[in-house]
């Protein structure tokens, strides 16, 4: 198990940026993936991007060429610097670590990203 506080969201308008963080309550070395997901109203959550161990990234079509995932093990944290925004970005964005055959992995609570002008 492992504790996950994210943080970074907000309102930015079309074209902003905004950096979220994941900060982890135990070492993320030895976790499979981490991942990012989002959930707009009236949607299916999506997975946005994830990282794994061996530092393999992977993206939604949607956000190809806008987002970043990277991590940083020294801090326990990953991140997902969106840019260029748009109004279809705003949803709720979770952080989830994926443990493999450990277990369903664990969630953070979510933080709101809001696109408008």
């Amino acid at each position: 198990q492992v504790q996950l506080v994210e943080s970074g969201g907000g309102l930015v308008q079309p074209g902003g940026s905004l950096r979220l963080s994941c900060a982890a309550s135990r070492s993320i070395f030895s976790i499979n993936a981490m991942d990012w997901y989002r959930q707009a109203p009236g949607k299916e959550r999506e997975l946005v991007a994830y990282i794994t161990s061996l530092g393999r990234t992977n993206y939604a079509d949607s956000v190809k060429g806008r987002f970043t995932i990277s991590r940083d093990n020294a801090k326990n944290t990953v991140y997902l610097q969106m840019n260029s925004l748009k109004p279809d970005d705003t949803a709720v964005y979770y952080c989830h670590a994926d443990v493999g055959a450990y277990g369903p992995g664990d969630w953070g609570q979510g933080t709101q990203v809001t696109v408008s002008s």
